[in-house]
């Protein structure tokens, strides 16, 4: 990786992935970047090893998006925890809303929820809409409430008590009597002080169900660093610490206090990265409406920006309503590692059950079940000596007699080429469906954008998606492998608050009042900004959620004096109609408070080359038979690195890189710009 100074702080940021954990830093002025197997058992073994590979001395500052909190919520491993809420609404996380999921499935199962029947407790408060307390927690009860709860063993506690988003009297003082018990408390009116009891309460409960989990998690990840650091370091201790940050779901760092202390808001900490990363090398080729791809080994993550990352508070993770803001990614459970199967009808299925890591695909040697790489390769997508570089040979014979023996097994007709083509087609389709739920189905024409196309398997599949869904243009950035990791480490110190008003407004806007509690909400960002001894410049960003009376939901707009006007305009884009004449409530305002990275115009065009080119040793453009549709076609290799900025090629192509493999079909044509972004033309 070559050598450093001996005293230097080395800010890296990993993104730790079902298949691989990715590595992006810069050495140098230099961006380098380092891919390992992820280790699901222990996610912060694959994140010392990569350390350890790295040979960094000195102190680190490490940026972690981490796929722990999801992985949880999903896998049902969280803690026992308790709820306390109001006398009566105990069973509020269970009856939810009306609303069906699948409205037309007899045999539809509910979610269960994370909290028990005996482990919800209720106590007797009233606090009205207005905030007034029309019943105060009488000390006997808290005291009672003490020993009820104690008697469960609960690892954490969740409290969400009515209309605390009003005044939080009554909740902070069941919270301070609460914390004898010497767990992690989880309260409503700190984390989410909006209105919707369920949605706040669920988002409190999954909170509390994530604490010890992502404590254990951060606080292990940031002593083995040190420890590593330590043992491996000839400097004094004072230069050789290890920080670490958190990727947000809402596209920004945060302190690792407050990430665990908040881990519902790290849910989507990965993909995040992904979004910012793609919005941020798309910006430089002069492209702002984008289409973000992102396929790896486990899932697939789309997200639509239009000139900003649309940000939504209104989310659901694993069945369950999360309130916190999350940027707007839409996830499907297709990526290289998807296993491919028969139905019992014989329909050929892809997904969403994943090889990952271990065992993997058969190509990677361990793995028994055919998979989406295992696909590509057959299809002659992807080239063994190529695969990270040449840092790891795909086992293609190996591939060939399993998928063949498996076909045998299932009694299939289809030719080991059939077959691989099938498996991409309906996993293409999968990933088709996904783009139109964040594009069409929201209103947006897809023609209108360019496809951001990243993650080690993205650039597979990312022309054929364009072509069926008319996006005229691919784009391939740098790093297409770890761009998760780059978004995050040029992404921005991020606080969001927010307060729920439930205000008429038939026709001026309450300035007044309106500054008053932003001025409110700016307080409580720069107070958090202190605890955490950051410094630097802080930026602003107003919005209002609003309806029209009557609606069940707002929409998120912009906060400017023509704040009405912008609602009207963005309701009819929305909608298709808007009504001036209506009365409109506002009800609830949002502060998003930035700080800006220290890398946030860094970029990742520098990008480390395969070992096999540092070594003199690379095959630059052969020749190969790719499969195409049904036809099997001579199609040139080449690797990226050996593109010339500027020149225009024509597919059929495949080119390989350290990170990831793009294929260009017969027809299209495709380019290296000055920002080091490769751009097809989709025909």
């Amino acid at each position: 990786m070559g050598r450093r100074s001996p005293v230097q702080q080395l800010r890296i940021a990993i993104d730790t992935g079902g298949t691989f954990t990715d590595c992006v830093w810069v050495d140098n002025g230099r961006v380098r970047m380092l891919k390992v197997f992820s280790t699901p058992a222990d996610p912060s073994q694959a994140i010392v090893e990569a350390l350890e590979k790295i040979g960094l001395r000195g102190s680190l500052v490490l940026l972690n998006g981490t796929t722990v909190g999801t992985n949880t919520l999903l896998q049902r491993k969280g803690a026992r925890v308790a709820l306390v809420t109001t006398s009566g609404f105990e069973d509020a996380i269970e009856i939810g809303r009306q609303a069906r999921p699948k409205l037309y499935d007899f045999f539809f199962d509910r979610v269960e929820p994370l909290v028990p029947a005996e482990l919800r407790f209720g106590v007797e408060e009233r606090t009205d809409r207005q905030g007034r307390i029309l019943q105060a927690v009488a000390p006997a009860e808290l005291q009672e409430l003490v020993l009820r709860v104690r008697e469960h063993h609960p690892e954490a506690v969740a409290i969400s008590l009515l209309f605390s988003f009003a005044n939080s009297d009554n909740e902070r003082t069941v919270a301070a009597v609460l914390k004898k018990l010497k767990v992690p408390l989880s309260v409503s009116h700190q984390i989410l002080p909006e209105f919707r009891e369920y949605e706040r309460t669920s988002t409190v409960v999954v909170n509390a169900y994530l604490q010890p989990v992502m404590q254990n998690y951060l606080e292990n990840l940031e002593y083995r660093s040190r420890r590593w650091l330590q043992s491996n370091s000839r400097l004094r201790s004072g230069h050789n610490n290890a920080t670490v940050f958190v990727m947000q779901s809402s596209g920004g760092i945060t302190a690792l206090a407050s990430a665990t202390r908040e881990p519902v808001r790290t849910l989507l900490s990965g993909p995040a990265g992904g979004v910012v990363g793609a919005a941020a090398v798309a910006r430089r080729s002069g492209f702002e409406r984008i289409i973000s791809f992102d396929m790896g080994g486990t899932s697939t993550d789309v997200s639509l920006v239009d000139r900003e990352t649309r940000t939504g508070s209104q989310s659901e993770v694993a069945g369950l309503p999360v309130g916190v803001p999350m940027l707007d990614i839409h996830t499907v459970g297709a990526g290289g590692g998807s296993i491919a199967r028969f139905d019992t009808v014989g329909a050929l299925r892809v997904g969403p059950e994943s090889a990952g890591a271990d065992p993997g695909p058969i190509c990677y040697g361990c793995g028994t079940q055919p998979t989406v790489t295992d696909a590509n390769l057959l299809l002659g997508r992807l080239q063994p000596h190529r695969f990270l570089g040449g840092e790891f040979a795909l086992d293609l014979g190996r591939t060939l007699r399993m998928v063949s023996e498996w076909l045998r097994n299932q009694q299939s007709a289809l030719k080991l080429e059939q077959f691989a083509a099938g498996v991409v087609r309906v996993v293409n389709a999968t990933m088709e469906k996904a783009i139109r739920v964040v594009s069409i189905e929201r209103g947006y024409d897809p023609r209108e954008f360019v496809l951001v196309a990243f993650g080690g398997a993205g650039g597979l599949h990312a022309c054929e998606l364009a072509a069926s869904l008319g996006i005229p243009r691919v784009i391939v950035p740098a790093l297409p492998g770890a761009l998760s990791a780059f978004g995050i480490l040029v992404s921005d110190v991020v606080k969001d608050h927010s307060r729920t008003v439930l205000w008429r407004v038939s026709d001026k806007l309450p300035m007044t009042k309106l500054e008053k509690e932003f001025s409110a909400l700016r307080k409580a960002a720069e107070k958090d900004f202190r605890s955490e001894s950051w410094r630097g410049a802080l930026q602003y960003q107003r919005t209002a959620d609003i309806r029209y009376r009557g609606q069940g939901y707002e929409l998120n707009v912009p906060f400017t004096r023509n704040l009405m006007d912008a609602f009207h305009r963005e309701h009819h884009r929305r909608y298709g109609y808007s009504q001036p004449e209506r009365e409109v409530e506002l009800v609830t305002l949002r502060l998003r408070t930035t700080m800006r990275s220290p890398q946030a115009n860094l970029a990742p065009s520098n990008a480390r080359r395969s070992a096999l080119a540092r070594a003199g040793r690379a095959r630059r453009s052969e020749r190969a038979p790719v499969c195409f549709g049904d036809r099997k076609i001579e199609t040139t290799i080449y690797a990226r690195d050996d593109l010339q900025p500027g020149k225009k090629y024509s597919g059929p192509a495949v080119i390989a890189e350290y990170s990831a493999t793009t294929v260009v079909p017969p027809g299209m044509q495709f380019q290296l710009d000055r920002a080091s972004n490769l751009l097809i033309a989709i025909r």
